[in-house]
């Protein structure tokens, strides 16, 4: 689960440790394809088969489809097609050429898939693609062939699928979640009773026992962006609203800690059940390893960067040193050029 995010399949992973698992911001950041994901896993097999390990478990986020580059650009020009009103049945011989030796490529339950159509924020339908199904057909083709080569020689390779959608949303709340739930709806309830809307109910500085937490409320129009594309080759830009992204930091530390281990992970089975949640008994404050493990959360830090920009502005005032003048400016100045360009909209060209 987690959509796009690989959240909680990197929080799933620091739990259980499964021998492997693909986050769909690793794919993304590093333009993997199938192949390559493909070689990866295969290589991972064969690496455990030569220990005379014929078992394995690898996790894969919901989310991996969009985040494969080939796979995201082919549902691009299926989601513009269907903007068009082309029928389901027409997008395939519609598709430019290199999208349909992609799509030809893939097995004909995964092309049934792709051409659902996209939800409102026009993503795919991500729990209806069974990426798992997929991704274990072409290890199992590659197995073969190197099997037939002479290149692996263990057992033949033999993948059971789980999809966990329902069953990992299902269960119920530790204490954390319902003390953070808690808390939640009853900023809500002061946000209401101010007369304020278009707010999220905040809580931060969640590592800290509850009597610390700190409740708040952040303007949604302030946690957005507009994104803007080209749809056809003359046609004006669109501009859509969307909140932020929060994709897994890959220079973070719930992120590291996996990297720690990731060999561990795979060559040696400690896998780990943590039990179902109790309320009462060992463990049952635990939080999650994923927030346990940040220096901050994510609204800690923005709170943390307004208080240097207060120092700023507490040093920077009518009577400052010439010296101390110009090197605010400078420093400034620098800041906001690199945030500009980090923030910019990307342009995206649809045909």
């Amino acid at each position: 689960m987690g959509r796009k995010a690989s959240h909680v399949a990197l929080e799933c992973t620091l739990q259980s440790h499964p021998n492997m698992v693909i986050l769909g911001e690793e794919v993304a950041t590093s333009k993997m394809t199938l192949f390559d994901l493909t070689t990866q896993i295969c290589d991972a097999v064969q690496a455990r088969a030569e220990q005379d390990k014929y078992h394995g478990v690898i996790l894969l986020p919901e989310g991996l489809i969009e985040n494969i580059p080939e796979v995201y650009a082919l549902l691009q020009e299926i989601h513009v097609l269907h903007a068009q009103g082309v029928s389901v049945e027409d997008i395939s011989s519609r598709l430019s050429p290199w999208a349909s030796a992609l799509f030809e490529f893939l097995p004909p339950f995964i092309r049934k898939q792709l051409l659902l159509h996209p939800e409102s924020d026009d993503s795919a339908q991500l729990s209806q693609i069974e990426t798992e199904k997929l991704m274990a057909q072409l290890v199992e083709t590659e197995m073969s062939k190197r099997l037939k080569s002479g290149q692996y020689t263990g057992k033949k390779f033999n993948a059971i699928c789980h999809f966990f959608g329902y069953q990992a949303r299902g269960s119920l709340p530790s204490n954390f979640d319902c003390d953070y739930a808690y808390a939640l709806g009853h900023i809500a309830y002061h946000l209401i009773g101010a007369g304020l809307n278009g707010y999220m109910a905040t809580v931060t500085n969640l590592k800290k026992p509850v009597s610390q937490w700190q409740c708040g409320g952040a303007p949604i129009t302030a946690m957005m962006t507009v994104k803007r594309w080209l749809r056809g080759r003359r046609a004006s830009q669109i501009g859509k609203p969307a909140v932020h992204p929060a994709n897994v930091d890959l220079k973070g530390r719930p992120y590291q800690l996996l990297m720690r281990n990731a060999t561990r992970f795979l060559m040696d089975d400690i896998y780990r059940n943590p039990g179902p949640l109790q309320f009462e008994g060992p463990g049952a404050n635990a939080k999650t390893i994923t927030l346990s493990v940040e220096d901050q959360d994510y609204i800690g830090r923005i709170q943390q960067l307004r208080s240097y920009l207060d120092k700023v502005r507490d040093i920077v005032k009518p009577g400052c040193a010439e010296e101390v003048l110009k090197a605010a400016l400078s420093a400034m100045a620098s800041v906001s050029d690199v945030l500009t360009v980090m923030s910019a909209p990307a342009y995206k060209t649809e045909y």
